[in-house]
């Protein structure tokens, strides 16, 4: 993740490498120059009891790799077989784009892409879920 640049918001939380970041009053931008360092917008986090669907659990594998809970080549197959589960049942072109763009994020260890390609997939599932209980 070298050269990574945050743009927090005021207030804004972050985990770096275990430790929680806050930001102050203003927004602010911070460069992160340590390549591999583990960054989790707290924003962004999937709480353990909030995944329940197929799509928050792949995106909380991710997650763990960010957060330096799991060991990115440990997570690697778990997240492939994921995506891979989930293209075949999210076929539409759209959700096919994101799941590629977090495959391909995915083997070139850009973990903080995957999740953002497949936190992208969130609303859609909802939808699919609320459809499919009505």
């Amino acid at each position: 993740m070298s050269g990574l640049v945050l743009k927090l918001a005021p207030k804004e939380r972050v985990l770096i490498n275990g430790a929680v970041i806050e930001n102050g009053d203003r927004r602010s931008r911070l460069a992160i120059m340590t390549p591999n360092a583990h960054i989790l917008r707290l924003r962004d986090a999937i709480h353990p009891e909030e995944v329940t669907t197929p799509v928050r659990r792949v995106c909380y594998i991710a997650q763990l790799v960010l957060s330096g809970d799991v060991d990115a080549a440990e997570a690697r197959m778990q997240l492939l077989r994921g995506i891979e589960q989930l293209s075949q049942v999210l076929t539409d072109h759209d959700s096919r784009s994101h799941l590629n763009l977090a495959s391909s994020a995915v083997l070139e260890e850009q973990f903080y892409q995957a999740l953002k390609s497949l936190r992208a997939l969130l609303p859609r599932e909802e939808r699919l879920l609320a459809a499919g209980s009505a």
